[in-house]
């Protein structure tokens, strides 16, 4: 894990987009189809969302490693079928409706074991830092 995913520190990446150096992609939220819980919001390409559909579950357009992220099939295990898939007005982002098939969605652990979504910490208006949430999530 880097320090970035351990920090109570807000470090927010407003130039994610810019670094894409020229990547076609659209952010893609994936929800919980039963809970409506927000899991992880990533990035989606052509390709990716072929491979989505074709398979019926999730797979991503990794913008770190500039390749397809099939979610759960090279490390953690977690994966999720695709219930449903909705497109926003502009036809510029995705939410995908799944259903975890195993384990949690987020690749980082927190004191107590996996974290069920990627949103483990919240902001403290108060503080402006981060704050663990219970259980981690």
């Amino acid at each position: 894990m880097s320090s970035i995913e351990e920090t109570t520190e807000l470090h927010l990446d407003f130039s994610k987009l810019t670094r894409l150096g020229g990547q076609e992609v659209i952010p893609v939220a994936l929800q919980d189809a039963r809970t409506k819980e927000v899991l992880l919001i990533a990035y989606t390409n052509e390709e990716a969302l072929r491979e989505t559909l074709r398979l019926r579950r999730v797979v991503l357009w990794s913008t770190s490693r500039n390749r397809l992220w099939d979610k759960g099939s090279e490390e953690s295990g977690n994966r999720f079928a695709v219930e449903e898939i909705r497109v926003n007005c502009e036809q510029n982002s995705l939410v995908y409706f799944v259903t975890p098939e195993q384990g949690g969605i987020c690749h980082t652990k927190t004191p107590g074991g996996e974290n069920r979504n990627c949103y483990y910490r919240k902001l403290d208006f108060a503080t402006g830092g981060l704050v663990l949430l219970p259980g981690g999530n």
